[in-house]
């Protein structure tokens, strides 16, 4: 979407600002999820198509360079990360993880253990799991499956045991913030194998996304989460892709009711979760009513445009994928 962005990022900035403070608020944040939580982790996988390396994303990013984030600039983990006291998200895992390794076959045992020691610090203050592309389901995208991504997080877990005791490692994660986002593809995928869903159809799909869903938050919290923060699927249906492959440019409702029936079963999940699961704690954020509260009241948030992408080709910006010569949408 083309936005006055830098109006955007200072409004969405501020907010995070007022409601941080100095030290943090918690000992970490770990991100899962897709492409709307990713900070560069796909960057480090030679096989992946999604990736946000090159211009112009990263354009309103602190220093205008690409991150790896699907963005122009602070994406929601680094707002979240902010109003818990930190500079932004957490770096990608993968990013720690390659930096210890590429030391590691140096000669030098004091650099591969001061890179193993700062690492294994970075790990303190938490890691970004989260892989474009990815789902709830492994059968959804190519990258690094959820699966994977709550694998990587319990070999960090690992890590954090070697240097703190049980308790000290239980303690910290239970203080923690674990941020996940992710649906979205696995819906785009449903509706990609059929246009035309009837309610029986949406809701089969919806069960078995939410049964995997309560898998992986259950996994999470034996391996010692406790503090959850849940990014719902968005209004989907209006991204400027579907608007371009739909014949009066409106969004695709049937998508969206997809969204809302996935939602519908987020929030009882985790309802019923935090009652049966001692000390869990919880809080929704409806990407969904937000996208439509952009769309339907564009100007109270400094938006110009809500139906095109900021910049790629064709129909509404989006028949062509995002290159870094195609003209951003200012």
């Amino acid at each position: 979407m083309a936005v006055q962005r830098a109006a955007l990022h200072g409004m969405l900035l501020l907010a995070a600002a007022a409601s941080g403070a100095a030290a943090a608020k918690v000992p970490a944040v770990y991100v899962f999820g897709d492409s709307t939580a990713d900070v560069g982790n796909n960057d480090y996988l030679p096989w992946s198509i999604p990736r946000a390396d090159f211009p112009h994303n990263g354009v309103d990013f602190p220093g205008g360079r690409p991150t790896g984030r699907f963005s122009n600039g602070l994406i929601g983990a680094d707002f979240l990360a902010i109003a818990m006291g930190f500079s932004g998200s957490p770096p990608p895992y993968l990013s720690l993880m390659a930096a210890t390794a590429a030391n590691s076959s140096r000669s030098s045992s004091e650099v591969t253990r001061n890179t193993t020691m700062a690492a294994a610090a970075a790990y303190m203050s938490g890691a970004n799991f989260a892989s474009a592309g990815s789902g709830l389901l492994d059968s959804t995208g190519s990258t690094i499956s959820m699966t994977q991504q709550i694998g990587y997080f319990s070999d960090l877990k690992d890590q954090m045991s070697n240097r703190l005791s049980a308790g000290k490692v239980a303690d910290s994660l239970s203080k923690s913030i674990f941020l996940i986002s992710a649906g979205s593809n696995d819906a785009f995928d449903f509706f990609s194998q059929n246009r035309s869903p009837d309610s029986t159809a949406i809701q089969q799909f919806s069960e078995a996304m939410i049964s995997t869903y309560d898998s992986h938050v259950k996994t999470l919290y034996h391996l010692g989460a406790r503090k959850f923060a849940v990014i719902n699927v968005p209004l989907i249906g209006c991204c400027p892709y579907l608007r371009s492959q739909n014949p009066t440019g409106e969004c695709v409702e049937r998508l969206n009711q997809i969204a809302k029936s996935l939602n519908d079963g987020i929030k009882d999940l985790f309802s019923n979760l935090s009652s049966e699961m001692q000390g869990m704690k919880y809080s929704i954020g409806s990407a969904y009513q937000l996208v439509s509260s952009l769309i339907q009241s564009p100007h109270a948030a400094g938006l110009e445009e809500v139906k095109s992408a900021c910049y790629g080709g064709g129909r509404f910006n989006a028949e062509i994928g995002c290159t870094p010569h195609l003209q951003l949408l200012q």
